[in-house]
């Protein structure tokens, strides 16, 4: 048997296009389309924007084009839901490239805080807690939150105020890089706390770019001095002869 109409997947798999079929619902990917430029705004008349932001007025498409030959400029269409659209003259490859660029320097600059987590035993001594503190201290310098937890074991959950201690002396030894967002609180057999840091993601990323420069700079200085330095030197040594000789 053959159908003259195409076949159908609906919710009872394939189905054909028979009188009683079910109406096909076709799904398709929305993508974000450039502006319209020159020929392909099909409109009678725009808004015309100039290059510099000036208001030109309501303008023929024809007339419009025109002019934006005559400037070696594109016409663009920036707004296309107003009655009449506005366009506007301006160089589109340029446009294209410096928004690119932003957004590319965007992306860069984007930082998103992520949440760490570091884990301490009740009875933990103090060389583990010194190192632990050192993990804390490097995710808050580095812009992103801690969430600090404690594990409980066999009759430690009765001595929950021994948690709150070690968390609230953790706290108050990083308060200069984080401050306590969560205060400690008991998850299960846990305590938890978590510390978000006093600089964000961006400004510790910018402080660290900023930090690595001065360094390569320094490193630099001292090259250069020491390549002064050694030059310095091999003149005095090929001076040395011509002073015996004499």
């Amino acid at each position: 048997m053959e159908y003259s109409r195409p076949l159908c997947i609906g919710s009872r798999g394939l189905l054909p296009f028979l009188t009683a079929a079910p109406s096909c619902s076709v799904e398709k990917e929305q993508h974000i389309s450039e502006p319209r430029i020159n020929d392909k705004i099909r409109v009678p008349e725009v808004r015309l924007v100039g290059p510099n932001g000036e208001q030109v007025g309501i303008v023929a498409m024809r007339k419009a084009l025109d002019l934006a030959r005559e400037a070696d400029l594109d016409l663009v269409e920036v707004a296309p839901q107003a009655k009449p659209p506005v366009a506007k003259l301006m160089d589109f490859g340029k446009f294209k490239y410096e928004s690119a660029q932003k957004a590319r320097e965007a992306r860069k600059n984007q930082a998103n805080t992520a949440l760490k987590e570091i884990r301490f035993r009740l009875k933990i001594d103090e060389h583990d807690y010194e190192t632990k503190k050192g993990h804390v201290t490097r995710f808050l310098t580095g812009g992103d939150k801690v969430k600090v937890m404690i594990m409980f074991r066999g009759r430690e959950q009765s001595r929950p105020e021994m948690g709150v201690r070690l968390l609230n002396r953790l706290a108050e030894d990083v308060s200069e890089l984080g401050t306590v967002e969560s205060s400690p609180r008991v998850d299960g057999r846990n305590m938890v706390m978590v510390i978000a840091p006093t600089k964000s993601k961006a400004d510790a990323k910018a402080e660290s770019r900023e930090a690595s420069a001065g360094s390569k700079g320094t490193r630099a200085e001292v090259k250069s001095r020491r390549d002064r330095e050694a030059q310095a030197k091999a003149e005095v040594r090929a001076e040395q002869p011509s002073a015996q000789d004499s």
